[in-house]
């Protein structure tokens, strides 16, 4: 069978049905999704150390952290977890602190981070 002018031996058949290559990939990527979600709830739960090196391996393949201290605040992109009073009108909106970590994994968001964000006073 020829798919955009290109030969492809044994991967697909004619009637449509998947390939067991195919039926592998979705397996592979289903147990990588739910090993990323794992790491992730035992990050949360982890020391320091031990989020440092999960943080490592996760981003080995693709998954890093997100903070977004000093970035403006942007409820797409954060989650208001709580509030700064300042009187400072540079700092008004942007992020204070990154409470939590978000994560993604290459262009997808797993989480967006929980961040503090410095209102007026």
């Amino acid at each position: 069978m020829s798919v955009n002018g290109t030969e492809h031996h044994g991967l697909a058949s004619d009637d449509g049905v998947e390939t067991i290559a195919d039926e592998l990939l979705d397996q592979a990527l289903a147990e990588r999704r739910a090993l990323v979600q794992l790491c992730l709830y035992a990050l949360d739960r982890a020391s320091a150390g031990v989020v440092q090196r999960i943080e490592e391996g996760l981003s080995s393949i693709g998954v890093v952290a997100v903070r977004a201290d000093g970035e403006r605040f942007d409820p797409s992109q954060h989650e208001a977890g709580g509030a700064v009073p300042t009187d400072d009108l540079a700092l008004q909106g942007l992020v204070a602190e990154t409470e939590v970590p978000g994560f993604r994994d290459r262009d997808r968001v797993l989480r967006a981070p929980i961040v503090t964000v410095y209102t007026s006073r």
